[in-house]
């Protein structure tokens, strides 16, 4: 097993759906609707990402067509009331658009959706051309993995290497996702590394210890030997 995290091409959508600047209202809508999709990239030239409408970009002219604004919300809802009176993608989309690069991991991915608070990310390249897609569904992908599958990574690429030429002291179990680490460990100042090692393994729901230092191994009372008396 490769111990390289996965990245944001190994989970994106390369087929995409996407609209031009000059896209109307209506046609917007009817995309979203046939692709059953939330966001449209707006794309210019020769497919060059310059932002994003979505299903929240298109609200406004519902939520203000039986009735005008009041002050209030004039002041606060400029933008909304903007997008109200638009009728193309030009004037919808939010832009600059929220991407990511193929080569970002997923947990990268990741962190820029929650931070910016969108459920999907263009995939562009280094001209800013898109190439691909990826929604949060997509980043789950990850946890879809075998729990053996995981073990073995971890015991190849974090265990395997702690113990090098030497028979590890640490076992591997994985249920559900979640990795169990049992045994003993030399250095017991490991074991915060080991845990960081083991998150960062695709999969990984959560990390269980049950280590301890050989020294306190050994003062464990053993079974007494029964056997012949002389």
């Amino acid at each position: 097993m490769s111990s390289n995290p996965r990245t944001v091409s190994d989970v994106m959508t390369q087929t995409v759906v996407a609209v031009s600047r000059t896209a109307a209202y209506k046609e917007i809508a009817k995309v979203l609707a046939e692709w059953q999709v939330s966001a449209v990239p707006v794309l210019e030239g020769e497919g060059r990402v310059i932002g994003v409408v979505s299903e929240a970009d298109l609200l406004p002219k519902e939520e203000f067509k039986d009735r005008d604004p009041s002050r209030w919300e004039q002041l606060r809802q400029l933008d909304d009331l903007v997008k109200a009176g638009a009728k193309s993608a030009e004037d919808l989309m939010s832009t600059p658009a929220v991407t990511v690069h193929p080569s970002a991991t997923v947990a990268e991915a990741a962190r820029v959706m929650a931070r910016k608070g969108v459920k999907r990310l263009p995939v562009v390249d280094g001209e800013g051309k898109l190439t691909g897609i990826v929604s949060r569904a997509d980043l789950l992908k990850v946890y879809l993995r075998a729990d053996e599958d995981i073990a073995e990574e971890v015991r190849e690429d974090v265990i395997a290497r702690l113990f090098r030429n030497r028979r590890p002291t640490v076992e591997v179990q994985v249920t559900e996702g979640v990795v169990t680490l049992s045994g003993s460990l030399d250095d017991t100042a490991m074991v915060p590394l080991v845990t960081r090692l083991v998150r960062a393994v695709d999969g990984v729901v959560n990390v269980e210890l049950r280590l301890s230092p050989p020294a306190l191994r050994s003062r464990i009372p053993q079974p007494p030997v029964v056997g012949p008396q002389f």
